[in-house]
């Protein structure tokens, strides 16, 4: 499937910006499964300088430095992409106790590993009720992907979506007791949960394909960033994508933009900068099949 994505960020600020540094991270990932065919970046204020380069995970990242005062920045990254997913199967792959040792046993310390996603990290801490959430659901299954699948479908059925209750800065645990949140934070917590049973599991950040209502057109600008985890499933399955939002598998739908160990390591966009007051962001994101004619603005 070929998608032609448009990701939209704006900044305002109500004192000018004197000096900011940051690190986008907002072109779609060349991977397996996943190529991307065009890519433009567009940045205003235009930068005074600008490095691209790949960060360790293999994220398409750039660093720029602005000096010039301003009181608006903004992103608008435009790309084509090619997705075509095999189908992992699940039913093969071995049990979750024998993959636990299989990770903890990998010599690989490139940056498909498991050993860099098995252990807390900067966003994800591990705690004996996720791993405890984690272990009950995979005891009933003989295969592990089985497993993982049945998790991502709890966390669907058991957490309510709704946006504004969390933030970036919501830790992993008070998700998991609210049982509510958006993407983000249902990611991290089943993240938080294979890693304490001992699961290799990664942060994906991205986008994610949706249909409009039967014989409606599609509404340009109303798409979403979405986030989901990739699962190591032993040495021969290798890594696999599970949407705990929508209790599916992450497939030709789902556009990869970053990976790490979770949201701290890529966000879109991160950095410093000296200003003074509150900001104001905002974003849109359209994510259109190729072969689709454009919708109507919203």
């Amino acid at each position: 499937m070929q998608y032609d994505v448009t990701l939209f960020l704006e900044y305002l600020y109500p004192q000018a910006v004197v000096d900011a540094r940051h690190r986008l991270c907002a072109t779609p990932r060349r991977d397996d499964g996943q190529r991307v065919l065009s890519a433009e970046l567009a940045i205003r204020p235009e930068p005074d300088e600008l490095v691209a380069e790949a960060d360790f995970f293999g994220n398409a990242t750039h660093s720029l430095l602005q000096h010039r005062p301003h009181e608006r920045f903004a992103i608008t990254m435009t790309a084509r992409v090619a997705v075509a997913r095999q189908m992992p199967v699940l039913g093969a792959t071995p049990p979750a106790v024998d993959v636990a040792r299989q990770a903890l046993d990998a010599r690989d310390l490139g940056p498909a590993s498991p050993l860099h996603f098995v252990s807390a990290s900067r966003a994800v801490r591990l705690t004996p009720p996720l791993a405890a959430y984690a272990r009950e659901t995979l005891a009933g299954y003989s295969c592990l992907g089985d497993g993982v699948l049945a998790l991502a479908r709890r966390i669907r059925d058991e957490f309510a979506y709704r946006p504004g209750v969390t933030d970036v800065t919501t830790e992993v645990a008070a998700a998991f007791e609210r049982r509510e949140g958006v993407c983000q934070d249902f990611a991290q917590v089943m993240i938080a949960a294979l890693r304490g049973a001992g699961i290799p599991a990664a942060y994906v950040g991205g986008f994610l394909r949706t249909d409009p209502p039967p014989g409606q057109m599609r509404i340009l600008g109303i798409d979403q960033m979405h986030a989901w985890v990739k699962v190591w499933l032993g040495e021969t399955a290798g890594w696999a994508g599970f949407d705990p939002t929508n209790g599916i598998l992450a497939l030709d739908d789902h556009i990869e933009l970053s990976i790490g160990r979770d949201y701290a390591d890529a966000p879109p966009v991160s950095g410093v900068l000296t200003t003074s007051g509150q900001h104001f962001a905002r974003h849109y994101v359209d994510v259109i099949p190729w072969d689709e004619p454009a919708g109507a603005g919203p």
